[in-house]
């Protein structure tokens, strides 16, 4: 069936929230390299707001020739330009430089290109391509370990960089899934999983056992009629494990709440209720196995500064405040710092005397919080989450699904960006070195969120009918 292209309307408030972020952006960079004492131009080359003044200049040329462009063409080239990223990925960990640990970057001149960067937008485009194929199908196995397969091969490559925080951009693409019908179970079992593994790292292996060893007598003793005595039992087993835990006497603990697992499944199954047991002793044997498996990645696989990043998230008090808890404590206090309205912009002490490292790419939103205090930082968290909202209602006006699924593939590359960014600054997730869209500095990053933005816009203007 052929598309008669029709053209809308422009979106212009989504190009504003974006424009509105770009200049916010610029204004902070400089900022966070402003001092009293040594007063430079901010369109000098030798500053990084010089350099991602020039940035801005090349992602604006950009911006226009795709709106130029027929929107065709992202549909037609959709897998030739995700096969580009792939052979980019390969190729910088051959011919690429090594920056911070991870060789993740092309370097020419005084200007670096991140091809990991370029890869989210290819994939977003790949997956977009096969969602819109008329034989794929969600419910169907194959459907959709080809749709993961799609953004889980540029994974692998980044994690080989090594570049843990770009590959888990890519986990974003599981919105794009959950719209298009994926099973929500699937989230559950994930986020049940996650749980489990950051319970694990907070406690030894043998309180996440007795947990859910617990867990399980309760869930197995509401499923048994006349429950009330069962219930009180239970209390007591669960009780005397605990204590036994507490006194370092294990293995009793486990033995007491196996057997008494034991006895439940064999009521149960007496009572024809076999789902239970069915389900519980292979989920508890699993989780189990993850538990010990996570302890045991953590002190014998991870380095010692990937521990510390763990550490500073999950066990701060573990941590030294002049080493590896430095970064995080001085993110908070030049957010605390900022109050209600902020220092004012340019006035930033421990900006200024650079107490936070990397303050104008991974912490600048610190920046942010001491110059422009709390109404500042919400004025951006504002707007990055209207422009996340126009994009899904883009992605529900549009009128063919490739476009659909492009805009959602967009949203939640941005909502995971911009979640785990302000969260490292406050330490709520572990520092992995993710920037700020449009906000913070880096070329590579500022030039490929606008090609995402700029192919939007551009299908959202060429609606088909």
């Amino acid at each position: 069936m052929s598309l008669k292209k029709r053209t809308q309307s422009y979106d212009y408030l989504t190009l504003s929230l974006l424009l509105a972020l770009l200049v916010l952006g610029w204004l902070m960079i400089y900022a966070s390299e402003y001092t009293i004492d040594e007063a430079y131009s901010p369109f000098s080359l030798a500053t990084n707001a010089g350099k991602q003044l020039l940035w801005v200049g090349l992602s604006a040329f950009v911006f226009f020739l795709v709106q130029i462009m027929d929107a065709r063409f992202w549909r037609t080239f959709a897998y030739p330009l995700y096969f580009l990223g792939l052979l980019l990925l390969v190729l910088v960990l051959i011919f690429g430089s090594e920056i911070k640990g991870a060789t993740s970057w092309f370097t020419f001149g005084g200007f670096s290109f991140q091809p990991s960067e370029y890869m989210k937008f290819a994939t977003a485009l790949a997956l977009a391509a096969y969602l819109s194929y008329f034989k794929t199908n969600l419910n169907e196995a194959s459907s959709r370990w080809v749709a993961i397969g799609i953004f889980s091969l540029p994974v692998l490559l980044i994690l080989l960089q090594p570049d843990a925080g770009s590959a888990l951009v890519f986990l974003s693409f599981f919105l794009v899934l959950f719209r298009e019908g994926l099973n929500p179970l699937w989230y559950l079992l994930v986020a049940v999983l996650a749980a489990l593994v950051i319970f694990s790292l907070i406690f030894e292996s043998k309180v996440v056992i007795t947990f859910l060893g617990i867990s399980g007598i309760a869930l197995l003793t509401f499923a048994i009629r006349n429950r009330l005595p069962w219930i009180f039992s239970g209390l007591l087993v669960a009780v005397i494990a605990v204590i036994l835990m507490i006194e370092s006497f294990y293995l009793y603990g486990f033995l007491l709440m196996g057997l008494y697992l034991l006895l439940l499944s064999v009521i149960l199954l007496r009572n024809r209720k076999e789902q239970w047991p069915s389900i519980l002793w292979p989920a508890m044997i699993v989780m189990s196995l993850i538990s010990f498996g996570t302890d045991f990645a953590f002190n014998h696989f991870l380095e010692a500064h990937q521990q510390d990043r763990i550490n500073v998230w999950l066990k701060p008090e573990e941590c030294d405040p002049r080493g590896s808890l430095y970064n995080v404590l001085q993110s908070k206090m030049a957010i605390g710092s900022g109050g209600f309205s902020g220092k004012g912009y340019l006035k930033g002490t421990m900006t200024q005397f650079n107490y936070v490292p990397e303050q104008s790419t991974d912490f600048i939103f610190c920046t942010i919080g001491e110059e422009w205090g709390f109404l500042g930082s919400t004025l951006i968290i504002v707007l990055f989450f209207g422009l996340i909202l126009r994009i899904t209602i883009i992605a529900e006006r549009a009128r063919v699904p490739f476009d659909r699924h492009y805009a959602y593939a967009l949203a939640g590359i941005l909502f995971v960006h911009v979640m785990i960014n302000l969260g490292m600054t406050m330490g709520l997730v572990p520092i992995i070195g993710i920037p700020l869209p449009f906000i913070s500095y880096g070329g590579s990053s500022l030039l490929i969120f606008s090609l995402m933005m700029a192919v939007l816009l551009k299908m959202d203007r060429e609606r088909s009918a």
